[in-house]
């Protein structure tokens, strides 16, 4: 909004103990569009998730102390084997609500690519940022 004094946290920060985790460019098959061509078929998606998440002082090298970005891209992969979603937006939103189950996650920002979509584009999609509830 312009105008706010909204404060953003930053994507990753010494200062404010926030690591950046992300995921580039998931290209999976899903079931997405409205048009009458993208039902019943699978069609290609990219997909890239950049989160904001509680950085700990101290670091053992257990997977169980960090956001593991595999789980996350399991979680993708199960949203998308759920059955036909109409709109990026909502592949969009259910990947950031799956991000914010593991309560480290502070934001998020998901960008949803239909790689097809567009005759002369190389895709066309939507990026949201949301922010835990």
């Amino acid at each position: 909004m312009s105008g706010s004094n909204v404060t953003r946290l930053p994507i990753a920060s010494a200062a404010l103990a926030i690591r950046h985790v992300f995921i580039r460019n998931l290209e999976v098959l899903a079931h997405i569009g409205v048009h009458g061509h993208e039902q019943g078929k699978m069609q290609p998606v990219r997909i890239n998730v950049d989160l904001a998440v509680e950085d700990s002082a101290v670091l053992a090298d257990k997977l169980e102390l960090v956001v593991d970005y595999d789980a996350i891209t399991r979680k993708i992969r199960a949203i998308l084997a759920a059955g036909h979603i109409n709109l990026a937006e909502t592949l969009a939103e259910r990947i950031a609500v799956a991000c914010f189950e593991d309560p480290r996650v502070k934001t998020s920002r998901i960008r949803v690519e239909k790689l097809h979509a567009l005759p002369g584009a190389e895709s066309g999609g939507v990026e949201i940022e949301r922010e835990r509830p």
